[in-house]
């Protein structure tokens, strides 16, 4: 058993709330960006690919964002209907707004960083009036991105969402998702994302990340147990602390610690892992895996979707990710 209790008659399994963008990936890669002359676009932002990794593998997703009204706008909608991915709660934006762009670089598979253009960038511009309850409600989960916590209106769609969520039973998955240049201060990130985080079923972070979440409250703790405990007193059940290359550990409301395993592989780049993982893990918790089969999935997801050059577009499905995880196992 994975503790966590999903509502059985719902439409939809999960539904993503918030970022929407573009990933422009150099198809020359280990060399630096200024060196870089074509690029291949794809659909990114964390619970984009999220979204895209849930639909491969056969749950049925929904998303509620904003996108421009523009050409990357019809191309976002268009890639996410393609993908089986319910548009309903998608809004065109009409105030001028722009889709946020990341170019990635690849030195080598070790150092590959980010150049981002969010001037103004639609994602940020939900409104709380975009958040339908009822569509909320036909959902036996949703999963909320930090970066949506950054600025307003976003933020305050979001707690709209995580309202409307504990209202009617909705599994709430918290992303972290932590990105320095779309927030103000260490101390703004810190109170927006603990009042999230209190509203969530299940946290998913980075060591690094939960940092940044205790920075106000108990900067020196960097303990994942003493971290864990802290959001029990809440509505967590599970909370996974990932740990890079070391693994993750998930522990549960109930006293459990589960270590995660990890499938080593040569990389091509570090861009997707985080997303992948995600997305399987969900799987396998709506799916009643237990809390160690789920984080397998979710490791093995991310280990195939970091040996290719794009992060959506290679979302695995539930047989790549099987099959991935019995060769792996002979080895």
């Amino acid at each position: 058993m994975n503790h966590i209790k999903f509502q059985s008659d719902r439409e939809l399994d999960l539904i993503a709330v918030g970022r929407l963008g573009i990933d422009l990936n150099p198809n020359e890669i280990n060399r630096p960006l200024e060196e870089s002359i074509t690029f291949t676009r794809y659909v990114g932002g964390s619970p984009a690919n999220i979204a895209v990794a849930t639909s491969r593998l056969d749950l049925k997703t929904g998303f509620i964002g904003r996108v421009a009204d523009d050409q990357f706008g019809t191309y976002i909608t268009n890639y996410l209907k393609e993908n089986n991915i319910d548009t309903n709660g998608i809004v065109v934006d009409k105030s001028g707004a722009k889709t946020g762009l990341a170019f990635t670089e690849v030195k080598s598979p070790s150092e590959c960083s980010l150049i981002m253009y969010r001037n103004n960038a639609v994602d940020l511009k939900i409104e709380p009036e975009d958040i339908s309850e009822e569509y909320i409600k036909k959902s036996k989960a949703i999963l909320i991105s930090g970066t949506a916590l950054a600025a307003s209106p976003s933020r305050e769609a979001v707690f709209v969402a995580l309202e409307y969520a504990r209202k009617h039973g909705v599994v709430v998955f918290f992303d972290i998702d932590y990105r320095p240049y779309t927030w103000k201060s260490e101390a703004e990130t810190a109170v927006y994302y603990s009042l999230a985080a209190e509203k969530s079923d299940v946290i998913i972070g980075t060591r690094e990340e939960f940092d940044t979440i205790e920075h106000l409250t108990s900067p020196e703790t960097k303990d994942d147990f003493v971290t864990a405990k802290h959001w029990f007193d809440y509505n967590a059940k599970i909370v996974i602390i990932k740990h890079g290359k070391e693994g993750s550990y998930a522990y549960t409301d109930e006293g459990d610690k589960v270590k995660g395993v990890v499938f080593p592989v040569v990389p091509l780049k570090t861009f997707g892992a985080g997303d992948s993982y995600a997305g399987a893990l969900i799987y396998g918790l709506i799916n009643d895996f237990n809390i160690a089969k789920a984080m397998e999935f979710g490791a093995a997801s991310a280990s195939i979707v970091i040996t290719t050059n794009s992060c959506s577009a290679s979302m695995p499905t539930v047989g790549q990710i099987e099959d991935f995880i019995a060769t792996a196992k002979k080895e």
